[in-house]
């Protein structure tokens, strides 16, 4: 069986996180750090390919559009938005495709979470992601629009997912929230609030991971 490959952004960023069992661990932003907007997902998908893996677990960090989907929230999304980005590896009618996260992978994927971790880290299953611009956090005005129509917000997964389609990945994704989104919360959210919430959820994220990569390999 080919290899799985865990691509990460802020939630491992700066880390030395490391999975074993010949796990390969991507940074999607690189080093030195790519922001968001000008990540190149072909790029990075195509390195796992030449890796020999046919499947990703993604991480991505979010903020949570509401109030019960605080810090320290774990939710496998099974749709997304994303409507002002365009991303494709094909330049012909093939890139015609309909995106999914709906797939045996992902059910796998939660499966295995809520047999090993759940107790520990629950996970929520099912929840739609919003895809924003970036690299600006969103305004307190867009986020009451887009909480209308999703769950949680982030900056880059709807892309990677579109791209590892196209190149034959199986993909599933599991969001850490990081943060409230930009008036979500009592008071307008700080960069240094986003970082806080990264560093208090990465314990539980590598302990969550290294549980349950075992039952994905």
């Amino acid at each position: 069986m080919a290899r799985l490959a865990v691509v990460g952004g802020h939630s491992i960023l700066g880390s030395s996180y490391a999975a074993t069992d010949g796990v390969l661990v991507l940074q999607r932003h690189g080093d030195p750090y790519t922001p968001p907007h000008l990540i190149d997902h072909e790029a990075n998908l195509r390195a796992v390919v030449a890796q020999g893996c046919d499947r990703v677990l993604a991480l991505s960090s979010v903020g949570g559009l509401r109030a019960e989907l605080g810090v320290g929230t774990f939710l496998a999304p099974d749709d997304f938005v994303s409507l002002h980005t365009s991303v494709s590896t094909l330049r012909d009618a093939r890139g015609h495709i309909v995106p999914s996260l709906c797939s045996p992978w992902r059910d796998r994927v939660v499966a295995a979470w809520r047999a090993r971790v759940d107790d520990v880290a629950p996970l929520r299953d099912g929840g739609v992601y919003w895809q924003s611009l970036g690299p600006r956090f969103e305004t307190a005005a867009e986020i009451r629009l887009i909480a209308q129509h999703a769950d949680v917000v982030g900056m880059t997964m709807a892309s990677e997912c579109i791209v590892a389609q196209e190149l034959g990945l199986l993909y599933a994704c599991v969001c850490i929230v990081d943060n409230l989104a930009n008036g979500i919360g009592p008071r307008p959210l700080t960069f240094d609030e986003f970082e806080a919430g990264k560093a208090a959820n990465r314990e539980a994220l590598f302990n969550a991971l290294d549980g349950v990569i075992r039952d994905l390999l």
